[in-house]
């Protein structure tokens, strides 16, 4: 499982299970995936002919204020409805509706969802100062490096060829029902310490994730050019925006019956906030990260082509012999006989 310390470094290709939770390996040595580059975090936005600077999305942020939001919502419609049934017992010692009031206004239980709410308020604080503490993993494709900033910290640089990422498969509990749940995992080591830093980037299937690797991957392997631009508009492409959520709106509208429509979205992300998560989002994805010190900004000049870095013979071959299975109508997980539990069936596919 990924961890915050390894005494070895994984390899792409590890495969590892535990309590429900599946991590498939797809670096170090980031060899091809097979799969076409596609990302949902704006990648071509925020890249150069030098760096590429990759942060954790927009969608986790709004997931969590949507939790939080529906939490304390659905303690205060089960409050609702329990003082409503304990008025109608009631109803032959006092009016229903007097009853239904003053259980409603009982101090003790609003004193109760006031902590919950105050929990949740906190949970979110941390969220989003912790989202500001830390700078975006910067991409430096000639250098074939990598850097993270934490406010107040020195930079961490990372050597391309040994950064960790992972896809992670397990089973969430959503606004919507127990689906699975995907997320690209990139861990940074510290040489110096042994620690390893994570950013997590959520993602809809096991295909889209390892795709927003493949974006990362051909970022450093053949430049910006080869990074893919989004089809629809910034914010529709976006999970976690209010253009996205509008989106999914239409479509959930067009593609099911209007009772399922009325009560499975409707009222579920109303009870969750609506479109508030989605400006929370937006608003702390706005707020200043932490900048990037003068040592990060000169590692991220240009290079002259005699002084750029070059891929590892070990990287060359293994390249090589991947692309080979992929020529013979294999995909990733078939190279490296690796089968994901279901529902996480979607392997991804090669495309040559």
């Amino acid at each position: 499982m990924p961890e915050n310390q390894y005494e070895r470094l994984p390899h792409a290709g590890d495969f590892e299970r535990e309590t429900g939770t599946e991590v498939f390996y797809l670096a170090p040595r980031p060899v091809p995936t097979g799969m076409p580059a596609f990302s949902g975090q704006n990648l071509h936005q925020e890249a150069n002919e030098v760096f590429l600077d990759v942060g954790a999305g927009q969608a986790s942020v709004e997931f969590a204020a949507r939790a939080y939001i529906g939490s304390v919502m659905t303690l205060i419609i089960l409050f609702f409805f329990a003082s409503g049934f304990g008025a109608w017992l009631r109803r032959y010692k006092e009016p229903f509706v007097d009853g239904w009031i003053d259980g409603f206004s009982t101090p003790p239980m609003w004193g109760f969802i006031a902590c919950i709410a105050a929990l949740a308020g906190y949970n979110m604080f941390r969220i989003i100062r912790n989202l500001g503490a830390r700078s975006p993993v910067r991409f430096n494709r000639q250098r074939r490096e990598v850097a993270l900033v934490f406010r107040g910290e020195a930079p961490v640089y990372v050597p391309w060829e040994e950064v960790i990422a992972c896809v992670s498969a397990s089973q969430i509990v959503t606004q919507y029902a127990v689906m699975p749940s995907f997320a690209l995992m990139l861990g940074l080591r510290n040489a110096s310490s042994g620690d390893v830093y994570w950013v997590t980037i959520p993602g809809g299937n096991l295909s889209l994730v390892v795709s927003e690797w493949e974006a990362i991957r051909v970022f450093m392997e053949e430049g910006p050019a080869a990074l893919p631009t989004p089809v629809l508009s910034d914010e529709e492409f976006q999970e976690g925006t209010v253009a996205y959520f509008h989106m999914c709106r239409g479509v959930y509208r067009k593609e099911h019956w209007w009772p399922r429509y009325a009560f499975g979205f409707l009222v579920i992300q109303f009870c969750s906030g609506w479109t508030l998560p989605c400006h929370i989002a937006q608003w702390v994805n706005r707020r200043p990260k932490a900048v990037f010190p003068q040592e990060v900004l000169d590692w991220s000049q240009p290079l002259p082509d005699e002084q750029q870095a070059n891929p590892s013979e070990a990287l060359l071959k293994e390249s090589a012999e991947i692309r080979k299975a992929f020529a013979k109508g294999q995909n990733l997980l078939d190279y490296y006989q690796i089968k994901f539990a279901e529902p996480a069936t979607e392997s991804p596919a090669a495309t040559g």
